[in-house]
């Protein structure tokens, strides 16, 4: 078992899903928890949002029972107003408060914050100590392995912030100049959780896109489990085919044409109830075509569900989808993980 702080146990390796902006929602989390994420995160949230009293920061609160444990994902550059966040979070409850020092969007990053506080270790520290004396929750960090290749500082980082108090790590395995490019670097997270003076869990993050690859990066790099981002963008079956593969051995079959609607008709009702139909209708067309994904001819269905504000034609197309690929075998093919949105996939 893996413990963070007093009250949360995950299983032996657990599975994370990585906070991820404008896809973190709690109808995707849901869909996830269904296939084996052991903790989710939400979006990441603005302090300075929360403070303002930022409608769209405020709804990034809404957690629910059946995603715990959960954690909130909160970033900043100010020692106070990443206290007085943290104190708003207290009052929701999660699971945990985790602090976002990884997101390299230039926009985040301008405003010292995300991966901007990698180059000034002594203010990452106080934005930490400000959180854990301001909330009763664990405090967690999720960060990247330093600034550019030449200020790789997460070993230092992580004996730091554990000794003011965090309670776990996880690491993305690139600095803030290489963003999403070029493979990600487990070295240093391996460095990091063999580091005798780490008592912390240490979970890796980057380029998780298959069972294989979880079970060899489990092996390789020891760490106590590994947080998916992208992968999980409209394959929420990345979750349990991992578990399957680390405890028989074996590849699952991938999901049928009938679960794959199934799910994607869940996901489209609890964007629904949760945004509004309006709003749930247009935020699913970025999940349609992952979902799809791998269907031969799938152009013109995949238009008409971009393309329409009917909720009846939604349905009929989805409802047609799974009558005409009835019994198609889909190939099991991890993809190469591509940037998904601008914003921060983190």
């Amino acid at each position: 078992m893996v413990k963070i702080g007093d009250n949360i146990t995950l299983p032996t390796f657990p599975l994370l899903l990585a906070p991820m902006e404008d896809v973190s929602d709690p109808p995707f989390r849901a869909v996830c928890k269904d296939n084996g994420a052991d903790l989710m995160y939400t979006e990441f949230i603005s302090s300075e949002g929360l403070i303002r009293d930022a409608i769209k920061s405020r709804k990034k609160l809404d957690i629910f029972d059946y995603e715990k444990p959960i954690g909130i994902q909160i970033f900043g550059g100010d020692e106070d107003a990443m206290a007085m966040s943290a104190k708003i979070v207290d009052a929701v409850q999660p699971d945990l408060l985790d602090i976002n020092f990884g997101c390299p969007v230039k926009k985040v990053v301008a405003r010292g914050a995300g991966a901007g506080v990698l180059k000034d270790i002594d203010l990452m520290v106080r934005l930490t100590d400000a959180c854990i004396k301001s909330t009763n929750l664990p405090v967690t960090v999720k960060t990247r392995l330093g600034w550019d290749d030449n200020s790789k500082n997460i070993e230092e980082v992580a004996e730091r912030l554990q000794d003011i108090g965090i309670k776990a790590l996880s690491i993305h395995g690139r600095t803030r100049s290489q963003m999403y490019k070029g493979e990600a670097d487990w070295t240093l997270i391996s460095k990091v959780k063999n580091n005798p003076r780490i008592t912390i869990p240490i979970f890796g993050n980057g380029d998780i896109n298959s069972p294989q690859k979880a079970a060899e990066y489990k092996k390789r790099y020891d760490v106590d489990g590994i947080m998916i981002g992208r992968a999980a963008i409209g394959y929420p079956w990345i979750f349990r085919e991992i578990k399957h593969f680390l405890e028989t051995g074996e590849v699952l079959a991938a999901p049928t044409i009938q679960e794959r609607v199934a799910v994607c008709k869940k996901h489209l009702q609890l964007s629904l109830d949760w945004k509004g139909k309006t709003v749930g209708i247009n935020e699913m067309k970025t999940h349609y075509t992952n979902y799809l994904k791998g269907l031969p001819n799938i152009k013109e269905y995949r238009t008409k569900l971009v393309t329409t504000n009917d909720l009846d034609i939604v349905y009929s197309v989805l409802d047609e989808v799974e009558k005409v690929y009835a019994g198609y075998e889909f190939e099991l093919k991890y993809e190469e993980l591509k940037n998904y949105h601008e914003t921060c996939p983190m």
